[in-house]
């Protein structure tokens, strides 16, 4: 256990959003497509399954993922394996309402299954993560109108 929390990515961002919009932004299929992948389809229950394919320095990535855990607006995890590569890891989300405000927490844990390939490194999710959470996300909560229902009172 040890082992998989020192090579598990955990990241934390508080984000200008209340917790209903980020969560809306973590579970909408609609919003994944803008700032996340391509998904054809996303519902947040348990035990749904859900692809995408990513291309990333002339190699195909086929994610294929499954839906472990559902508190609404608080925290949302799913299982992310590659298609032909060993491995299984767990992806969480997080949320914590701080007001107007949301600070989320992102833990990839599992990641010393995969194949020890430069394209699994630790530092190769790091990256990845920081970018999608960091700057992906951020840019669509903090910059995008509020959708159906999130209007505020000024």
């Amino acid at each position: 256990m040890k082992n998989e929390l020192a090579e598990a990515v955990v990241l934390e961002r508080s984000f200008n959003a209340p917790a209903a919009r980020v969560w809306k932004a973590l579970t909408d299929a609609d919003e994944m497509r803008i700032w996340y992948f391509d998904l054809k389809e996303f519902k947040p229950e348990v035990g749904f399954e859900f692809e995408f394919t990513v291309e990333h320095e002339g190699m195909t990535y086929h994610h294929l993922c499954k839906v472990t855990e559902v508190i609404p607006q608080k925290k949302l995890a799913y299982t992310w394996r590659y298609q032909g590569h060993e491995g299984d890891s767990l992806v969480t989300f997080e949320l914590f309402a701080d007001g107007d405000k949301t600070r989320l927490r992102l833990t990839h844990e599992g990641l010393e299954t995969f194949p020890k390939l430069p394209a699994f490194a630790r530092k190769r999710f790091m990256e990845g993560w920081t970018q999608i959470i960091g700057s992906s996300l951020k840019n669509f909560l903090e910059t995008a109108p509020p959708g159906d229902g999130e209007r505020t009172n000024k």
